[in-house]
């Protein structure tokens, strides 16, 4: 098995929240509970689901992210210069019953954008507190790319950042130093999600990039670009990886398509150790574009879905394991869900029984292919 990250049998980072913590977390909303209750809530919560993680055979282990409602806006809003826009955004989520419309609050670059103090910094702390010494703790962030792909151009005041440049410039100078900052912690397993690099393999998305005054052929590469700025100064012994999906919401999705799109730069410029890749069902595109992953690089297989509770087959797995290994070496493969199982505080449309079964199912796979 491999002793660094990715490992052969790993997840995503979200998990499905128990019943208590939504009951506390609605408690708190509605001004029933104070913070510190709920904090204590979610501590207790954390300890138990790092422990099944280690049970069911994971050897990185997250807090599930159940201290955020939403994977990447309770991160960008604690970035200095970035606030609230006043109203939501409109997101047509898919799945096979039809389309629902998710509005979650979009964002503004209202001042010059900096950090203060590691975000999610005490909530790692607490983390490697829970862990064994046989398990990495791992904490997941948006990548920079999140700030700038959903209002582009216009969510960026024009007063603050004339010239995009600079955004670019503050913006990985302030996650660089997240990283600096989660380094001095003990983070040795660090991973961004981004899910502007799948969803630009769909030729809707690269539309939707064209309205708002974007360049829909190499906005991918402009990403690549700074995100390696964002880690060029990452500390030594850092794993890094990068999730890619197509959109996770109540076990639907926004975009389809292949990675044939952004393969190419990706695979060969983003200075990331390991690529999670969703890889579920038809709408991900085949295993092809993996012929451009260089060696050295690690491709996490993300074959087993979260959107629904049916259990994967093994058979099925190890075939889908052996024909991504005609386009890279098997030695370089690993296996994982596809996504997350609660990428918001609402999760997807399967039960924790389910969730634990498809985890360790994948540790199961894993030590019967790699041994």
């Amino acid at each position: 098995m491999r002793d660094k990250p990715p490992f052969r049998a790993d997840h995503v980072g979200s998990l499905l929240r128990p019943p208590e913590l939504l009951r506390a977390r609605e408690d708190f909303a509605a001004g029933r509970i104070p913070a510190e209750e709920l904090r204590g809530i979610e501590d207790d919560a954390i300890r138990d689901v790092v422990r099944k993680q280690e049970e069911v055979g994971l050897r990185s282990a997250t807090d599930g992210e159940f201290r955020r409602a939403s994977w990447h806006m309770d991160f960008m809003y604690q970035l200095d210069g970035i606030e609230k826009a006043p109203s939501d955004m409109k997101v047509r989520f898919h799945n096979a019953e039809g389309d629902i419309e998710f509005t979650p609050a979009a964002l503004e670059v209202k001042g010059r954008i900096g950090l203060e103090r590691a975000i999610f910094g005490e909530d790692f702390e607490y983390l490697e507190s829970l862990t064994a010494n046989s398990t990495t703790p791992k904490l997941t962030i948006p990548s920079p790319s999140m700030v700038h792909y959903r209002g582009g151009r216009a969510a960026i005041d024009e007063k603050v950042y004339p010239d995009l440049e600079a955004f670019w410039e503050d913006l990985t100078a302030a996650y660089a130093e997240e990283v600096r900052a989660l380094g001095s912690l003990g983070c040795a397993y660090l991973q961004f999600d981004d899910t502007s690099l799948a969803y630009l393999n769909d030729p809707r998305q690269r539309e939707h990039i064209v309205s708002l005054g974007g360049d829909a052929e190499h906005q991918h590469e402009t990403y690549i670009r700074n995100i390696n700025r964002a880690l060029a100064g990452r500390p030594e012994g850092m794993s890094v990886t990068t999730h890619m999906c197509r959109g996770n919401f109540r076990s639907s999705w926004v975009a389809e398509g292949g990675y044939d799109f952004v393969a190419e730069a990706l695979f060969s410029e983003l200075d990331v150790d390991g690529f999670f890749l969703e890889y579920d069902d038809p709408r991900s595109g085949g295993f092809e574009p993996l012929r451009f992953v260089p060696e050295g690089k690690t491709v996490v297989l993300g074959l087993v879905t979260t959107k629904h509770g049916e259990l994967e087959s093994k058979d099925t797995l190890k075939r889908r394991i052996e024909e991504a290994s005609q386009f890279v070496d098997i030695g370089q493969l690993c296996l994982s869900p596809q996504c997350g199982f609660s990428s918001t505080v609402e999760g997807n449309a399967l039960s924790q029984e389910q969730q634990w079964a498809k985890l360790r199912l994948i540790v199961e796979v894993a030590e019967e292919v790699w041994g």
